[in-house]
């Protein structure tokens, strides 16, 4: 009897011996990958913050530099404009992506391996090329003016060199990751809850409404702060397809640093760059690190 006692009561502390060795095993894991990005990443971008701060050599604080930049109409402009294209492109993202996330999931055609190839072919094509191929197809002299000018309907107004342009780029470039991911949390969902649904007379809108969005919510908010980061920072296709001014901040600080020379500046504009996808990335960690804590609570 004691020993059986005492064999369950050495059960727990194995387990938990185990576990802090498997935690120290992760941590031995994670920690060159960590120190890397500390080093290559988060000292030099806190270097650069600093220095923002501190522009002086008297090392007092001061925010002249950031009342420079959006007290400057050009620099605010831009922010704006980066800011605009951006949740446009985000919510745009978010409709077609999702809708052809819910084809793949629930559709029993036989063309989801078509659809499949072509909604995720953009991934594995350059940006550079994406937007080469869309002059030749949106362009004054391409393929959509030509035909349409061949059918005889005029008044075309090309989205080449304007906003739209560059939105109708990074909608097509980033698209494949918006649907894999909203793929991935629509595959968590049951097919029992949507079939005992439908029994009782629910119809798809309800059920998209009250069954599917509330358990994808997390794929959601990833989907949304990844393309948003992605967008937000993005060169090649905005410098190709989109206007010339306003321009998108990655372009702006490009043109001040290689063109004006003038490294303070463009430091300040990496500097508001960063604070705001600092934002968006506080939101992601909290979004992920909360429903991870509240799934370990549920293992518990």
């Amino acid at each position: 009897m004691t020993a059986g006692i005492s064999e369950i009561t050495t059960v727990p502390r194995r387990k938990r011996a185990s576990r802090g060795g498997g935690g120290t095993l992760g941590l031995a894991l994670v920690a060159p990958a960590f120190g890397l990005m500390i080093l290559l990443v988060l000292l030099p971008a806190s270097r650069s913050l600093l220095g923002t701060i501190f522009p002086d050599q008297a090392g007092e604080p001061s925010l002249k530099n950031y009342e420079a930049f959006f007290s400057d109409a050009r620099s605010a402009s831009n922010l704006l404009f980066t800011v605009q294209v951006s949740v446009i492109t985000l919510a745009i993202l978010l409709t077609i992506g999702l809708i052809i996330a819910l084809y793949l999931r629930f559709s029993q055609s036989r063309f989801i391996g078509a659809i499949q190839i072509i909604a995720l072919f953009p991934l594995f094509v350059p940006g550079i090329v994406i937007s080469f191929a869309l002059i030749r197809f949106i362009g004054p002299t391409g393929l959509l003016p030509t035909t349409l000018r061949a059918l005889g309907i005029s008044g075309y107004r090309t989205p080449y060199l304007h906003p739209s342009g560059a939105i109708i780029g990074l909608v097509w470039e980033n698209i494949p990751l918006t649907i894999m991911l909203l793929t991935a949390g629509l595959a968590q969902i049951s097919n029992s809850s949507i079939e005992a649904a439908r029994d009782v007379g629910a119809g798809w809108l309800r059920i998209l409404s009250q069954i599917i969005l509330p358990q994808i919510i997390r794929s959601i908010v990833v989907a949304a702060s990844l393309n948003f980061l992605g967008i937000f920072g993005s060169f090649t296709v905005p410098y190709i397809l989109g206007p010339a001014a306003p321009q998108m901040m990655s372009i702006f600080m490009q043109n001040t640093f290689s063109e004006r020379h003038d490294s303070g500046v463009a430091e300040t504009q990496a500097a508001v760059t960063f604070l705001v996808c600092l934002v968006i990335g506080v939101i992601y960690t909290l979004c992920v690190f909360r429903d991870t804590a509240r799934d370990g609570k549920a293992r518990q």
